[in-house]
């Protein structure tokens, strides 16, 4: 008697399927890998021999060509040196190593130069498929930077903070005895002297205070709206510089409302501008200084070693000389200016207040364009 094989309503429906997907392996793979167009980075799924299962969002506006022309088509090919990618693949598929990183350019469309990347090759838990992540270096070198920008902040604010104190101590004594010291002496020249002393003394108490200031004034939160703040921002700027500086409005206006304290922003984002109009002042005089206010929404960002659906992007763009190279790493710091007289505070002060909002400040430079960006996380 021969044996036959009895199944059920359920497993010949699921014996359809399988069948089904295994005519048409992209038909399942949409909702299988649809979390990976959330990430910011690039990544796709190959097969064994380099052919593109699916390529999320992030690559398929990297590469400049539309997802439906990368899927199918040979990953490799996409590199400057498709063997590396090939070979990677081969070592993964007879499981040499489990991941495999690596150094290398992407080729992309339209005549755009190719991308330095970072590629991460890892086996799926299908056999013969397998992840392939790219992480432009670019990125990679701009997350380092916004580390080192947080930590440089965290030590400057111990920094300062310890070090006034210090100086408050003996500065508060050397003007008392300077004071004591003018009463006891008769001669006018010599009562210059003190003079000079006191006021010296009261010149580094006023600059204390500047440095403890953010550490001291209570954080007051509560909505604000930051075109409100470039508003305020705007006047106060033109009625010091009421000839000469054009100030332009680019203003994203679906940005919501977020919580933070009005005061801190609008003092943050009025130092940057001070300090743009302060290195404009050639071309005030010729009557040809620009002032952009730039607000934009970016989507999906990584900043401060977290990542963020929303963020509010804020960009104040000056026209002139450029940040100069020899403190273009330093601008951030305590007491560096670009200008004589110049107390190099104000960047300070706006970094730490962004950073009260759990934001940052990034600059770029150039001569005839500088541009400092605050972005600050939404809800």
């Amino acid at each position: 008697m021969r044996a036959t094989k009895t199944t059920s309503p359920a497993s010949s429906a699921s014996s359809a399927a399988n069948k089904n997907e295994f005519r048409n392996p992209k038909a399942a793979q949409p909702e299988r890998f649809q979390s990976l167009d959330l990430l910011a980075t690039l990544v796709a799924v190959v097969a064994a021999d380099g052919s593109v299962l699916f390529a999320n969002s992030a690559l398929e506006d990297a590469l400049g060509i539309s997802r439906r022309t990368i899927e199918g088509s040979n990953l490799p090919q996409c590199f400057t040196e498709p063997v590396i990618l090939q070979n990677a693949l081969e070592g993964a598929s007879s499981n040499e190593f489990a991941a495999l990183r690596y150094d290398a350019r992407l080729v992309r469309q339209a005549g755009a130069d190719s991308l330095p990347v970072h590629v991460v090759v890892a086996q799926t838990d299908k056999p013969g498929e397998f992840v392939v992540e790219l992480l432009p270096l670019e990125a990679q070198a701009r997350q380092d930077r916004e580390e080192r920008l947080i930590d440089q902040a965290q030590a400057n604010k111990e920094l300062i903070r310890n070090l006034a104190h210090e100086i408050k101590n003996p500065l508060g004594g050397i003007r008392g005895a300077a004071q004591l010291l003018e009463m006891e002496i008769e001669s006018r020249d010599l009562k210059e002297y003190t003079r000079v002393i006191i006021h010296e003394a009261d010149r580094l108490q006023t600059l204390v205070d500047r440095l403890l200031a953010p550490h001291r004034r209570p954080h007051v939160v509560g909505d604000v709206n930051i075109h409100e703040v470039c508003e305020r921002v705007r006047s106060l700027i033109l009625a010091e510089f009421p000839k000469g500086l054009r100030v332009v409005r680019e203003y994203d206006t679906s940005i919501p409302e977020f919580r933070g304290d009005r005061e801190q922003l609008i003092q943050a984002v009025l130092n940057i501008a001070h300090n743009a109009c302060q290195a404009l002042a050639d071309r005030i005089s010729a009557g040809d200084a620009q002032l952009v206010f730039r607000t934009r929404i970016a989507r999906q960002v990584t900043f401060g070693k977290q990542r963020y659906r929303l963020a509010l992007e804020l960009h104040v763009i000056d026209n002139g000389p450029g940040v100069p190279d020899s403190i273009r790493d330093r601008i951030f710091y305590p007491l560096v200016s670009g200008r004589e007289g110049g107390s190099g505070l104000g960047l300070t002060l706006a970094q730490t207040f962004v950073q009260q909002h759990h934001g940052l400040i990034e600059c770029d430079s150039v001569p005839g364009r500088t541009d400092f960006k605050l972005l600050i996380p939404l809800p």
